[in-house]
């Protein structure tokens, strides 16, 4: 809302919303957990530093993984940040997509379920080649939810 001076003064965009106008309650609660999960990103991240390091730095991390592992490490927590990042925009806008409500739930869950099951699919196929099917759920969550929010959110406008 723009609110025009008395002296011809340039008008000003006034901030109105408010957080509990911005988000709906069930938001709140799905942000504030994968806010949750942060931490969680930043000691990887330090562990990560550790393996690469050679322990020199971070905190210590397994030994003698290989260059493949590594690279599995590294990929998980790359996208562990991108995809909780993803969650929680996620999660303001399926509160302005026009979804049915048996969806609002399942699309709130998968998109903080997919940044775990992505990134420790990830750290999982670095161990055992056999646990890959957590990485594609993952994948399969990913793709889901941001189609549905998105044609939701063409629906809306």
């Amino acid at each position: 809302m723009q609110v025009a001076g008395e002296r011809g003064e340039v008008p000003v965009l006034k901030a109105t919303l408010r957080w509990r106008e911005l988000m709906s309650p069930d938001s709140r609660l799905m942000c504030g957990i994968s806010l949750i999960l942060v931490p969680t990103i930043v000691y990887g991240g330090l562990t990560i530093l550790g393996v690469i390091s050679n322990s020199a730095f971070g905190t210590p991390g397994p030994k003698n993984l290989s260059p493949y592992q590594i690279a599995f490490y590294r990929a998980g927590h790359a996208h562990a940040g991108v995809l909780t990042l993803l969650a929680l925009f996620l999660q303001i806008a399926i509160d302005n997509a026009a979804l049915p409500n048996s969806l609002v739930w399942p699309l709130r869950v998968g998109a903080v379920a997919a940044a775990l099951l992505v990134s420790g699919g990830f750290f999982a196929i670095a161990h055992s080649r056999q646990l890959r099917g957590l990485l594609y759920t993952g994948v399969v969550l990913v793709a889901a939810t941001t189609l549905t929010v998105g044609i939701g959110l063409i629906r809306a406008r």
